[in-house]
This record gives structure tokens, C-alpha cells and sequence, in this order.
């Protein structure tokens, strides 16, 4: 039995615990100097916030997963966790055309609205971290240590750009230094924060293979990109594309595979923050009904012409496809009412 078993056991039947009093004092008192610290700390920085399960801001997504964290420090932006977010992870020795297909795919992610989450490791987590930033969008760093505490150290610039176009979170206590088993422990918040987790390199025993297996686990979609089969570094890649995960070779063949979680996101994120029906009312339908045909038509073709950010797309799309105008099929929207 755990102290977490014993804790609950104790707030129901305290009296029923087999445990001397003196150990039951030591092991299941709070910390009170630890609480005070961590409250502390978010009192120090307008950007800073500890979240907790029952928070309007705590991700939606991550409260279906089945060990989701009870609080979640955060520092940077809170709105970050709003746009749809798909994890990119990979090997941290990653190849150069490895480290420039993280950054082209996190840059492109984040033009389209999409948020893109990782660990800031070296290597593929931090090339996507920095296409992702590069390109203006908004970027999820999963540390395995304290929010406060910078791990890799190489990584600075990265974690200071991420605080204000994104945001730094973890499960751990702020000055958590880095322990080698938070790491695997952390990798479940990354695929938990994200409706898809894409891995551009990985050897067969990276943990890059963790997390793609935890996104499995929580129903979550898992894509791969292909490499030579005499690189080491994408054995992991090409194991997980003979699984079922999908191979990919460009952002649209991620996004055709994710436009039911989005909506599913999005219709949380109305119910968790009250969105109101008045703002859907005023939505300019014309413009994205000009932009689907009667065949099928990519969701990144209905961006592409409708100029708006993918989050928004996707929230009209949501109206329209209630109202009847158009349907979700396997690559995009088709439309079925002429106007």
C-alpha cells in the first residue's frame, strides 16, 4: 500500500488503518512548508499558476487520461492550452534532416492555430519547441523537473521564449531538480495534452516510444515519419508505422487523422469556459461554406482559403456541420446543403 492508498484511507477510516499513530503523523501530514513555498512562488510572477484538477483552466484533455496530475504548475500563459495541441517527440542525438523535420513540422503546426507540445529536450523536442515559436504560434514545455528549474541549461533561450508565447509546466514542485525517473513519468502529461503525438526520429528504446505508447493508451492518435531503414534512428519510427501508427510525410496527413478529436476539444473548451451561443451567431459562415465543395475537402484547404486560425476554423466548422450545411468525412468536410 502506497501513501497516496493510505491518505484515502485515512480521510474515510482512520480509525481502521493498521498503522502506529507516529508513522501515520509522519507519513500523511501535509507539508505545510512545501505549500507555503509553492504558494510563494505563484504570488513572485504575474505568469505564474498552479492549477488544480477541479481549475476551469486545468486541460480538458488531460483530465481523460487515467493517472492525470492533481495540480500542474505552470508559468507563461494560461490561454496556451487552449488551441488543439499535437506532441512532437523524438530521439535527443536526432540527425540533422531529423532536427529540420521537427522544426518544419512544429513551424507548420503553428501557423495553422495548432499548439505543439514536447519536453524541451535536446534534439527533436527542442527543434519543434523553436519552429513552433518561430513561426508565432504556441508552444507546450512538459519538464521533468520544477517549473523554475531550466533542464537542459543549454536550453535558456528556448524556456525564457516559451513563457511568453506558451507556457513551462509540470507536475513537480518548483525546484524539483532533474531526477531520471520523473522523465518517463512526465512523457503521459505531454500525450495527455495532446489530441495526437507525432515521432520524427527514435531509436527501439527511446522514450520517445513511452510516450506513442501512453498516447495509444488514451485514445489518442500516433503518426510516424519514415526514414532509412539502415539508420539506427528510425528503427523506433518504422516499429510503431507496422503497429498502425500513420505514416506521415506532411502536416495535412496529421491533420485529416485529427478533425473528431479537435472538435471534441473544442466543444470542452465551449462547456469548461461558457462560451456562449451569442458569439457563434455572429460566426461568418459564408466565408468557410465558399471554401467547401461537394467533394471532399481538406480541413488545411478550408484554412488555407478562409485566412483564420486553424482553432477557429474549426469552432465554425463545428456550428456548420450542427446547422446541417456540412459533414465530417475521412479527409475533411464535404458540403450537403446549397444556401
Amino acid at each position: 500500500m502506497d501513501v497516496e492508498e493510505l491518505r484515502q484511507m485515512l480521510a474515510h477510516e482512520k480509525s481502521a488503518l493498521p498503522l502506529p499513530e507516529s508513522l501515520l503523523e509522519r507519513e500523511l501530514a501535509p507539508n505545510l512548508n512545501l505549500v507555503e513555498s509553492a504558494l510563494a512562488w505563484q504570488e513572485s510572477a504575474d505568469n505564474h499558476a498552479i492549477i488544480c484538477f477541479d481549475d476551469p483552466h486545468y486541460p480538458s484533455f488531460l483530465k481523460q487520461i487515467s493517472a492525470p496530475p492533481p495540480i500542474l504548475f505552470v508559468k507563461g500563459e494560461l490561454d496556451a492550452f487552449f488551441p488543439p495541441a499535437l506532441a512532437i517527440v523524438g530521439s535527443r542525438a536526432a540527425s540533422k534532416a531529423g532536427l529540420q523535420l521537427a522544426y518544419r513540422f512544429g513551424g507548420e503546426l503553428g501557423e495553422l492555430g495548432f499548439g505543439v507540445c514536447s519536453g524541451m529536450a535536446v534534439g527533436v523536442d527542442g527543434s519543434a519547441h523553436q519552429g513552433c515559436l518561430d513561426s508565432g504560434g504556441k508552444t507546450l514545455a512538459v519538464l521533468g523537473t520544477g517549473v523554475d528549474v531550466i533542464y537542459p541549461k543549454r536550453h535558456r533561450k528556448i524556456y525564457e521564449d516559451i513563457q511568453t508565447h506558451g507556457a513551462i509546466v509540470s507536475e513537480f514542485w518548483p525546484g524539483s531538480k532533474p531526477f531520471s525517473g520523473n522523465f518517463p513519468k512526465r512523457n503521459r502529461i505531454i500525450s495527455g495534452l495532446s489530441i495526437g503525438t507525432l515521432v520524427v526520429e527514435a531509436c527501439r528504446k527511446s522514450g520517445s516510444l513511452i510516450t506513442a505508447r501512453l498516447a495509444l493508451e488514451q485514445g489518442r492518435e500516433v503518426f510516424a515519419i519514415p526514414g532509412s531503414v539502415l539508420a539506427e534512428n528510425n528503427q523506433g519510427c518504422h516499429d510503431l508505422i507496422k503497429d498502425g501508427a500513420k505514416l506521415v510525410e506532411n502536416v495535412a496527413d496529421i491533420i485529416e487523422e485529427v478533425s473528431a478529436l479537435c472538435d471534441f476539444h473544442l466543444e470542452e473548451l465551449k462547456s469548461s469556459h461558457h462560451i456562449g451561443e451569442e458569439n457563434a451567431s455572429d460566426l461568418p459562415f459564408a466565408s468557410l461554406l465558399a471554401s467547401v465543395g461537394y467533394e471532399t475537402t481538406p480541413i488545411d484547404v478550408v484554412v488555407e482559403h478562409s485566412g483564420k486560425a486553424i482553432e477557429l476554423v474549426l469552432e465554425q466548422m463545428l456550428e456548420l456541420e450542427l446547422q446541417g450545411w456540412v459533414a465530417v468525412v475521412p479527409g475533411g468536410y464535404v458540403r450537403i446543403k446549397r444556401s
